[in-house]
């Protein structure tokens, strides 16, 4: 099976290919009625440029289409609420970082004289 990250490089490179091929089309003048003129009438041809246009479009969408089945089946069968209450994975011993207690990080009870400022240890 086809990595997800392979898949997603080729998406992007997709994605950047097609953005450059539409920047270096001439502008046919017609989007906003602004230009051409009336006396053209049917289809142009079609360009080199259009045809690339065409190829990357189509394989951009099968590349999202792909990315979209290939992320489906990774979380088949798992819910949300399975992956939060799993537990989180065990820190590594030798980097000296600790877990803070929660009860560290809850405000001072009443009739505690704990400090209201955070102090620097």
């Amino acid at each position: 099976m086809i990595n997800e990250n392979v898949i997603l490089i080729v998406h992007l490179l997709l994605a950047l290919g097609l953005i450059g091929v539409v920047l270096l089309q001439r502008s046919e003048g017609g989007g906003l009625g602004i230009g051409g003129g009336g006396a053209n009438s049917g289809r142009p041809p079609a360009t080199a440029m259009s045809k690339v246009t065409w190829i990357l479009g189509a394989a951009f969408v099968v590349t999202s289409i792909t990315l979209t089945i290939v992320s489906a089946q990774k979380s088949a069968g798992v819910s949300v609420l399975d992956r939060l209450s799993a537990s989180p994975p065990a820190l590594n011993q030798n980097d000296g970082v600790t877990t803070p207690d929660v009860n560290d990080l809850l405000p001072p009870a009443e009739g505690d004289n704990a400090p209201l400022v955070p102090t620097v240890d």
